[in-house]
């Protein structure tokens, strides 16, 4: 991995604070109707309020991608999902790791450089036969050693240099993970949002639907100052109660819904409701059931691609597919996808707890390309991995505890794959060049440099636009450089 730069400042970030959207108005409507309390159907009808004047004007892009995060909540053991294979270095991991050590006759060995054959190897857990042969395939990369740093660090400035907030802690490193803003607390809006704030309104024709799809819930990396995720499940997005079924109960409550949120002209929402505000929303109400019902019809696709049963992740995953695949009737030129799996904090059972959970992660990923390629997006769409940081190398007793940098996959037909992207260390053992303390690793790789080479592959050039995304970039890359941070896209 090549560092551009090193020697520039840190530029100044405008957080953007949400005005918070009363839901007054909303409760009163009890009953059967007020499933507007949930987090999907708010998250639309804020959505609606804040994007359509920012889509007014759109050209619409002609060319097509998207973003994929996955992200591993719980900070997942990344050198047991990669790890050593060279013997030598095989045998310094089983030192430090003792019993959580995998075995090497297990391990599914890849190379690190594809177009050197015999060269150094690593391995990829045996639960995930999946990603090793998308790996070989050329369609996956590994990034290692990534982790949240405000400048480049090392032993030598452990101590001095600025250091993320909170340093392994859950919340502030899921935090900074979304934000790239590992300095603070406060900030309020994440990468993918703003990004979202710049593009919006070139490549996304649609003013009710916003390019950021969070599935399940809202999340800080695809809020933005005027973008906020438009969050869906596994079905598609959340109806009001009543318009899911044809029953006679629910043909009432939509007569009834009907008639207060009536799809008409403002004319004659206002001969309903005198109130300026109410006459708002009552309109954006009304648009809000609309929207949900265009994106289920778009999105109501039948794929070939068989995705695992009784899979969370996959469940997920095929949805964001079905979501692709419906992105012109949606005008969506960009779309950023955030997807969430739980239950990776492994402080005891690590061996056993990922023997379950990593094939989940290894089939639901392999699936979901497929399933691009079956679109015929591969090239269009990439697939990343986070998650809050990585694990101690060192055992405590049975499992694991916080640590910092760790390794992540790349998917997509755009990656240069089957090739292992930044510093995988050539010695894990204790109390080496980056360990400070237990087999916590110091990155060599920072979470900025590893979104910036995701953010100029989706649009983002390298100039003032970038560091409007990624505030700290400066500190590990150049303006102006035609070559990308780390090179695992094409």
């Amino acid at each position: 991995m090549k560092r551009q730069s090193r020697e520039a400042t840190l530029s100044g970030m405008n957080s953007f604070q949400l005005d918070p959207l009363s839901r007054r108005n909303f409760l009163k409507w009890s009953g059967g109707c007020a499933s507007l309390s949930s987090t999907a159907i708010l998250s639309q009808i804020l959505n609606l309020q804040l994007t359509q004047s920012v889509a007014a004007d759109t050209t619409g892009g002609s060319d097509y991608k998207a973003l994929v995060c996955v992200f591993l909540l719980g900070g997942v053991d990344s050198y047991n999902m990669i790890t050593p294979h060279v013997q030598s270095e095989y045998d310094a991991y089983a030192g430090i790791r003792t019993n959580l050590a995998l075995p090497r006759e297990d391990l599914l060995s890849i190379p690190t450089d594809s177009s050197s054959p015999g060269g150094r190897t690593l391995g990829i857990h045996p639960g995930m036969p999946e990603m090793q042969s998308l790996y070989n395939e050329g369609n996956a990369a590994v990034v290692a050693n990534v982790g949240s740093l405000v400048f480049p660090t090392d032993k030598s400035n452990y101590s001095t240099v600025k250091l993320p907030l909170g340093l392994f802690s859950h919340s502030d490193l899921i935090k900074h993970w979304q934000t790239s803003v590992p300095q603070s607390r406060s900030q309020v809006t994440g990468w993918g949002g703003r990004m979202a704030d710049i593009l919006n309104a070139t490549t996304n024709d649609n003013p009710n639907i916003a390019m950021n799809i969070a599935l399940g819930s809202l999340n800080v990396f695809q809020t933005g100052g005027q973008i906020v995720p438009y969050v869906v499940n596994t079905s598609g997005a959340t109806p009001l109660y009543g318009y899911g079924n044809n029953n006679a109960r629910d043909r009432v409550y939509r007569r009834v819904i009907d008639h207060m949120y009536p799809s008409t002209a403002d004319s004659e929402l206002g001969q309903i409701y005198s109130d300026l505000l109410q006459q708002t929303l009552a309109k954006t109400k009304r648009v809000s059931i609309d929207a949900a019902d265009a994106f289920n019809s778009a999105t109501d696709v039948t794929l070939n691609t068989t995705f695992p049963a009784e899979n969370r992740l996959a469940e997920n995953l095929e949805m964001v597919a079905k979501t692709i695949a419906g992105r012109q009737t949606l005008g969506q030129g960009r779309q950023i996808f955030f997807v969430s799996a739980g239950g990776w904090d492994h402080h005891d059972e690590v061996i056993d707890n990922q023997a379950a959970m990593l094939p989940q992660v290894s089939q639901a990923l392999h699936a979901f390309y497929r399933a691009t390629e079956e679109l015929g997006v591969a090239d269009c769409v990439t697939t990343f991995t986070a998650s809050d940081f990585a694990r101690t190398l060192s055992s405590n007793g049975n499992g694991s505890d916080h640590a910092w940098g760790g390794n992540h996959f790349v998917i997509g037909g755009a990656v240069r794959g089957g090739n292992t992207y930044g510093d995988y260390p050539e010695s894990l053992a204790l109390n080496n060049d980056l360990d400070v303390g237990r087999g916590r690793l110091i990155p060599t790789t920072s979470v900025d440099e590893y979104n910036a080479e995701l953010a100029m592959w989706f649009g983002i050039p390298n100039n003032q636009t970038l560091q409007d995304v990624l505030p700290n970039i400066r500190n590990f890359y150049a303006s102006g450089g035609s070559s990308a941070p780390i090179g695992f896209l094409a």
